[in-house]
């Protein structure tokens, strides 16, 4: 999404329901049309649908400058998901972490249908780093979650065979 102003009209309920917590979220959207589209040259219509202007630089995606900026926003935030230890708190099991299917699937789908893809050599590291950092984090939550469905509480199973767990912990504490 490259307006700021539909991004704020998707992200009203966000803000109704969560406040705060939802703001992080918004400006990660937002700073995606400023960072990775305004700067290298992209025609956005940051404002629609109250104009069809149209916004953007003359840089192009190849120049030294955007390959500069662009290498250096993702060292700066390697080194910011490090220092924070946010990297690792990714890792961890948490639902929300299968929303990193989003994008993950928005980088991989330009190159299955867009192939070649036009972008300078010097920039796919950060991609690939990216992407495989995402899609390892999405196949360990998945698996997380179909060894948690495996894993079912004994008592359900003595349930589910019309035996309560009162009566099941009677018989055992007896025997």
């Amino acid at each position: 999404m490259h307006s700021f102003v539909a991004a704020l009209i998707v992200f009203i309920p966000f803000f109704v329901v969560y406040r705060k917590k939802a703001v992080p979220y918004f400006i990660a959207l937002v700073q995606h049309a400023l960072i990775g589209d305004y700067l290298t040259g992209g025609k956005l219509q940051l404002l629609w649908p109250l104009t069809s202007q149209q916004f953007g630089t003359t840089t192009s995606i190849f120049s030294l400058e955007n390959i500069t900026l662009e290498f250096l926003l993702f060292v700066s935030s390697i080194a910011l998901l490090l220092v924070t230890r946010d990297l690792y708190a990714l890792f961890r099991h948490h639902h929300s972490n299968l929303v990193l299917a989003i994008p993950t699937f928005t980088v991989l789908l330009p190159i299955f249908l867009s192939y070649p893809l036009e972008v300078p050599v010097l920039l796919i590291l950060p991609h690939l780093v990216y992407t495989v950092k995402f899609l390892a984090i999405i196949v360990i939550e998945v698996g997380r979650v179909f060894r948690l469905q495996r894993k079912e509480n004994p008592n359900r199973l003595l349930e589910k065979k019309g035996v309560s767990a009162r009566l099941a912990a009677a018989v055992w504490f007896r025997e």
